[in-house]
């Protein structure tokens, strides 16, 4: 197995990002968390990129961050710039304009939770557990768990993990609405890369429409996130043919056939 970090592999469109520390359960050290934010940033540019899947080697997804080597620092525990910029992994995953797949293969602890809260669509392998121990550590979170959380699972249900520090089994995970759903770890990856297919027969511009529609009007009241909706339809709407229209209706068509058998 290499010996890079983060292991990047890009087939037919589809781009898997791969935390790559198995021995440390895939803990953020600052290597791996500089090379996820290149990884990004590259990716952004890279027009031959439309899914990416985002997953761990071994038996964890991300186990946070690397505090073994956060304790032999001398240095306070913030934010670092080796250079222009910062080392906020989770910012960099959300200027990443196109769908991110989490394929969460293991534990997803604290950092690492925040890492799949940063992805679009979470598949669970059947060995998959989340956990949020800041309140153990003493460190409050800084990539948006504490807000995130809340959103996804209800506000309750928040405030149980994150004021114990327990951990989350996948299949309560899925009942909560964590995640999108659960599959054998053997067909972790197949199932994701089966969905990024389903993601790359989409009009290509309409991956990048959709997801920011999506998650700006999220962040937004009810009556500004359809306005938001409205603005980008009336921009966007200009561009659509009526042979376009007709087009994509029998591809529709076909695929409903297909999906039905």
């Amino acid at each position: 197995m290499s010996n890079e970090p983060l292991k990047v592999e890009k087939v037919d469109g589809v781009t898997t990002l791969t935390l790559n520390r198995a021995k440390s359960m895939n803990a953020l050290s600052r290597e791996l968390r500089l090379a996820l934010i290149n990884a990004f940033e590259s990716l952004q540019n890279d027009t031959g990129t439309r899914v990416v899947i985002l997953t761990g080697a071994g038996r964890a997804f991300c186990a946070g961050m690397d505090l073994k080597e956060l304790s032999h620092t001398s240095e306070p525990l913030r934010e670092s710039e080796p250079r222009k910029g910062s080392m906020d992994v989770v910012r960099s995953m959300e200027a990443f304009d196109r769908p991110i797949i989490g394929a969460i293969n293991g534990f997803a602890i604290t950092g690492g939770f925040e890492l799949a809260l940063a992805c679009d669509v979470l598949i669970a392998s059947n060995t998959a557990s989340f956990a949020d121990t800041h309140v153990r550590m003493g460190v409050m979170p800084g990539w948006g768990l504490s807000q995130k959380l809340s959103r996804a699972i209800g506000i309750y249900r928040a405030r149980e993990l994150s004021l114990t520090g327990n951990y989350l089994s996948a299949e309560k995970a899925e009942a909560w609405g964590l995640v999108n759903r659960i599959v054998d770890s053997g067909s972790l990856i197949s199932t994701c890369q089966s969905l990024a297919h389903d993601m790359l027969s989409s009009v290509p511009d309409m991956l990048t429409a959709m997801k920011r529609v999506i998650n700006e009007g999220y962040g937004q009241t009810l009556n500004d996130g359809i306005e938001l909706e409205r603005s980008i339809w009336r921009a966007q709407v200009k561009n659509v043919t009526p042979n376009a229209i007709a087009t994509r209706v029998d591809s529709v068509k076909t695929r409903g056939r297909t999906q039905a058998k």
